[in-house]
């Protein structure tokens, strides 16, 4: 019965994704840029953030702290 059900399974899959309508190539290649440029500039942002609200909190316990 197993089989029987992931065999059907299988079937269903394949149907459904010969109705998918899989980008052109220039889409895949201009959209994985805009990704990746994306990831970059947010993980640069983050980097930034997090290396100033870390100087900030040594700062502050240097100071206020015990």
């Amino acid at each position: 019965m197993a089989i029987k059900n992931a065999v059907q399974f299988i079937k269903e899959v394949r149907g459904e994704l010969s109705k998918v309508e899989w980008p052109k190539f220039n889409e895949f290649v201009g959209s994985t840029i805009v990704v990746l440029f994306l990831v970059c500039f947010f993980s640069i942002y983050l980097g930034l953030v997090d290396l100033g609200l870390s100087r900030l909190a040594k700062y502050i316990f240097a100071e206020y702290g015990g």
